[in-house]
Order: C-alpha cells, then sequence, then structure tokens
C-alpha cells in the first residue's frame, strides 16, 4: 500500500512537473502573438555572419551594442580577428572594444529630436518575430512620411529602403459583429523597386532579426546546448532519488 502511494504521488509530481513546462512555453509563444513567425535560427552560424554585415553597415552608424565585444562576436560567429576587423569593424576601434558608434549623445537629440537608443537588448526584450515584422513593415504614408505597421508613429526611417524599395499599404473595409467599418492593412504595393527581390530582402530581415536575438544574449548558444544535458541529469537524479526513496520506506509501516 505505502509503494503504491509513493508511486502515485511520484506520479503526480511528474505530471505537475509536465504541465508547468507546458504552461512555461504557452507564455513564451504568447509574447510573440500576432506577430508572423521570422524562422530566425541562432545557432545558423551563417545566418548570423549576414545578420552582423547587414548591421554593422546599415544600423551601426546610429545603434550601438554597448554590450557586445568584436572578440566575442569572433568567437561565437566562428570568425577570425582579422575578418572581424577587416569585414565588421569601420573606426579605430579595437577587437577588445565594445560595439559602441561616434555619435554624440546630446548631438544626436537636437538632429532627430531623441537620440537612437542601444539595440544590445532589443532581441530579447522586442523577440526575433517583432523585429522580423519592423524591418519588412516599414511603408510611405500618404503625406509622404515613414511609418511602420508593427510600431505606429516610428521615429525613424526605413535605413534598408535601397534594398526593400519603397512600398505603400492597401487597406480594405472590415466590418466588427458590433456592425462597425472600419480599415484594416490588407497589403502593400510596391511604388520603387530595391535591390533586392522580396525574397531575398526577407531574409535580410531574418538575418537582422536572428543577430539581433542573438546579441540579446549571447550565452544562449551555449546554454540550449548544455540545457539538454541538464535536462537528461535531472531526469535520471529523479529516477534514482524515487527509486532510494521507495527503498527507504519499504519497511515503514
Amino acid at each position: 500500500m505505502k509503494t503504491l502511494q509513493i508511486k502515485a504521488r511520484a506520479t503526480c509530481l511528474f505530471t505537475a512537473a509536465v504541465l508547468l513546462l507546458a504552461a512555461s512555453f504557452s507564455v513564451a509563444l504568447a509574447g510573440e502573438a500576432g506577430f508572423e513567425r521570422s524562422g530566425a535560427n541562432i545557432e545558423d552560424t551563417a545566418s548570423l555572419q549576414r545578420g552582423a554585415k547587414w548591421y554593422v553597415n546599415y544600423c551601426l552608424g546610429c545603434h550601438s551594442l554597448n554590450y557586445m565585444r568584436y572578440n566575442r562576436l569572433a568567437t561565437d560567429l566562428q570568425l577570425s580577428d582579422d575578418e572581424v576587423m577587416q569585414n565588421l569593424v569601420f573606426s579605430n576601434a579595437k577587437i577588445g572594444d565594445t560595439m559602441t558608434i561616434a555619435m554624440d549623445e546630446e548631438q544626436a537629440e537636437d538632429w532627430f529630436g531623441k537620440a537612437p537608443p542601444d539595440l544590445s537588448l532589443i532581441g530579447r526584450s522586442r523577440g526575433a518575430d517583432w523585429l522580423y515584422a519592423y524591418l519588412r513593415g516599414f511603408y510611405k504614408d500618404e503625406d509622404g512620411s515613414w511609418n511602420n505597421s508593427a510600431l505606429d508613429n516610428v521615429a525613424m526611417p526605413n535605413v534598408l529602403w535601397r534594398l526593400q524599395g519603397i512600398q505603400i499599404p492597401v487597406y480594405r473595409e472590415e466590418t466588427t459583429e458590433e456592425g462597425y467599418t472600419h480599415e484594416v492593412l490588407d497589403h502593400y504595393e510596391l511604388t520603387t523597386q530595391g535591390t533586392q527581390s522580396a525574397q531575398e530582402y526577407e531574409e535580410t530581415a531574418r538575418d537582422l532579426a536572428a543577430f539581433l536575438e542573438y546579441v540579446g544574449e549571447p550565452a544562449a548558444l551555449q546554454r540550449k546546448s548544455i540545457g539538454v544535458w541538464v535536462i537528461l541529469f535531472l531526469v535520471l537524479f529523479t529516477f534514482l532519488a524515487y527509486l532510494l526513496k521507495v527503498e527507504y520506506w519499504r519497511d515503514v509501516h
């Protein structure tokens, strides 16, 4: 009888652990609900290398990565120090320096009204799916100003417009259950062709999203591989602990 009770308790604990993991996974998925899956993969080294190239060429002039060092980038992206210095460093920075910018914050506020933020943690706070939608969501309003479907009234222009081209939104009317009719975004219409095709630009946006996700937590590359072994150890330890408990309680009446 005691053995049956112990087995029942162990089963309940295991079920609770599984439900907790499932709930955590559901919460993680819900964080980026409403956005198309980017397909960004931080374990794809070639994608991260391309993302780093696009970032330093189009983004690093305004948006620093103050928590990322060039030598860490070289190690994680399987690049030599010379390759990083020749292809990713366009200033007098050294290989051990962080990816800062020369723009003065006060001057930036005078020029733009607000200093461009550091993007070291944007991938961790927003997620790759949001970044993918943001990079693809720039369009021109009727007054000719830039806007973005992922961040309304965005404060920056589309710095990648030469790659993507210039697009305008096409709306359609939609009626709610209460009978209210309003316009919703249906699709984009390209008015100026970019240097990349739609498929090529989607890959560029995916690579940038993956790179910024990696920068937000570089340790994730090691953490995920180590995590598998940690889970296996915990499963084995739980099984051994259960057997040990059964043995200790065998003679308890």
